[in-house]
């Protein structure tokens, strides 16, 4: 017996040029599926090789009923990348049949990455921004930075977008990029209050070598939606008093590895699955409730999920057979 397998590279995603629409109905389509209980979600896997190398490589496994799809992705995290002009991130997902185990597909999963997690955080948004958020404050501008950006302003359509991040340079060059991508002014701050201050929804994507409280509790007004999810955290212990709910994409991804903005929350017993309104998924499915008014404070904890990656590599998959991309490799 002898068969082939899918390889989509870099080059070959890039070329699909998934719209904005596609990328959020793949990864829609997945909450909803984990909402309805048709995926199965192991808890990623984190691996440091080594503490002097500033970084880490994650493993995350799952499983999506209606495609029948298992998948893993290993995805390295290194926060220093960019001193040698590589992306903080590079990714790999292996999709198989769920019912055989056969590798069917290898995807480069570093864009994926970037659009799932884009995707995840605009989704949030629908579900539970204010009625008609105008402005967007965003810390962070590698890796995951321009899909938030770009999908949130494709559903919202705001009237100011204020940008942050610790490098000016990276700052600066995030903001020329998104002015020029969006057809509009986009703000470049060079600190957090001025970026975060009063802005209706809040976005947190920083890359700190260790945990820092630079996100102040107090810059939290009434009805906005907060949605912190930097690998350390920078938030203050007391943001989980202000807010009406707190929703998390997966509840046993929240509790496990040394990671995440609510990461000592939880560790504490401050945060319990009790505590928090439900999942993502939850509200997608229409299990639960989203906003149910704009005082609400809520913030969304998204770590990242392998359903997405499955869903969205899946997608891929999909409009690459129609369009006749990408390779076939000789497995066995």
């Amino acid at each position: 017996m002898s068969f082939t397998i899918r390889y989509l590279s870099g080059e070959d995603i890039e070329a699909l040029q998934l719209t904005n629409d596609e990328i959020l109905d793949s990864i829609e389509g997945s909450l909803v599926a984990q909402g309805n209980q048709q995926t199965v979600i192991e808890p990623r896997m984190h691996l440091i090789p080594d503490k002097d190398f500033a970084g880490h490589f994650n493993v995350l496994r799952g499983y999506i009923a209606p495609f029948n799809l298992a998948g893993v992705k290993v995805v390295g995290d290194f926060v220093n990348n960019y001193k040698q002009s590589l992306p903080s991130e590079f990714g790999m997902l292996n999709l198989m049949d769920a019912q055989t185990g056969r590798p069917l597909a290898i995807v480069d999963a570093t864009d994926i990455t970037e659009m799932r997690t884009g995707a995840v955080t605009a989704i949030a948004a629908k579900y539970f921004a204010p009625s008609k958020p105008k402005i967007l404050g965003h810390i962070g501008a590698r890796g995951t930075a321009w899909w938030n950006v770009v999908l949130l302003d494709h559903l919202f359509d705001f009237e100011e977008i204020r940008v942050h991040s610790r490098r000016p340079e990276s700052r600066g060059d995030f903001g020329k990029r998104l002015s020029k991508h969006l057809n509009k002014e986009i703000i470049v701050t060079d600190n957090w209050e001025d970026c975060m201050v009063d802005a209706d929804i809040m976005v947190e994507a920083s890359r700190l070598p260790k945990p820092q409280p630079l996100f102040k509790s107090d810059w939290i007004k009434p009805g906005a939606l907060v949605i912190p999810y930097g690998t350390m955290s920078t938030v203050e212990d007391n943001i989980t008093d202000l807010m009406d709910k707190i929703v998390v994409d997966d509840w046993g991804q929240a509790t496990i590895g040394p990671f995440g903005c609510l990461r000592r929350h939880v560790d504490s017993g401050k945060v319990t699955q009790e505590s928090i309104h439900g999942e993502l998924g939850q509200v997608c499915a229409g299990l639960i409730s989203g906003r149910e008014n704009d005082q609400e404070r809520i913030l969304v904890w998204h770590r990242g999920l392998s359903t997405s990656d499955i869903a969205l590599g899946y997608a891929m998959l999909e409009k690459a057979d129609k369009l006749g991309i990408g390779h076939e490799l000789p497995y066995r």
